[in-house]
């Protein structure tokens, strides 16, 4: 069983009931445009959000007792949003574009082959001109508890060609297991 999916069969640190707080207020600030995938949206809570906030969306997530889960909560709470069982790195098989892509905690578990296979994904269903919003856990974070680190350089590195990165913000990752939230880069990534 993939580690994720076990993951998902009992409570994992990173599914906290409620959107990631960066989320939230790229979504009251106006940068989240038009539709917009969730990418690795695990049981749906940023997806359901923004869903609420009037976009069409979708999340996707290799998980499926977690797209099970995300599809359960946008039935009880009466919001329309699309669940499906699919692989990151093949994205462009839904057959579609989106505006806006966000990504909590996803970049930071992929290896460094699939970082570049990751990008490639990416560019094949966000719009030229659409933006991409990584939420990762930073290598300011102490210890070695939870997900690899990432560094800016890193980051950068990995959006090259094709690809703008407007900023690299400091931010918290919010999980059941740290109460004051884990320190992360929140990046704005423009498709070019």
């Amino acid at each position: 069983m993939d580690l994720f999916e076990e993951a998902y069969h009992g409570s994992p640190p990173w599914d906290i009931g409620r959107p990631q707080e960066p989320f939230v207020a790229l979504e009251k600030a106006g940068e989240i445009a038009g539709d917009v995938l969730d990418v690795g949206c695990g049981t749906g809570e940023n997806a359901l959000y923004l869903a609420s906030r009037g976009h069409a969306v979708w999340g996707v997530d290799a998980a499926p007792t977690a797209i099970e889960r995300a599809r359960e909560k946008a039935k009880e709470r009466g919001i329309a949003a699309r669940f499906l069982v699919h692989d990151a790195l093949s994205l462009p098989e839904l057959g579609r574009t989106f505006d806006t892509v966000v990504d909590s905690g996803l970049f930071h578990a992929l290896s460094d082959p699939d970082r570049s296979r990751y990008a490639r994904s990416l560019a094949g269903v966000l719009r030229p001109g659409g933006r991409y919003f990584m939420l990762a856990f930073s290598e300011l974070e102490p210890g070695d508890y939870g997900p690899r680190r990432v560094t800016q350089e890193e980051i950068r590195a990995t959006f090259v060609k094709g690809w703008r990165v407007d900023w690299i913000r400091p931010a918290a990752f919010d999980a059941r297991t740290r109460p004051e939230g884990a320190r992360a880069w929140l990046s704005s990534i423009t498709r070019a």
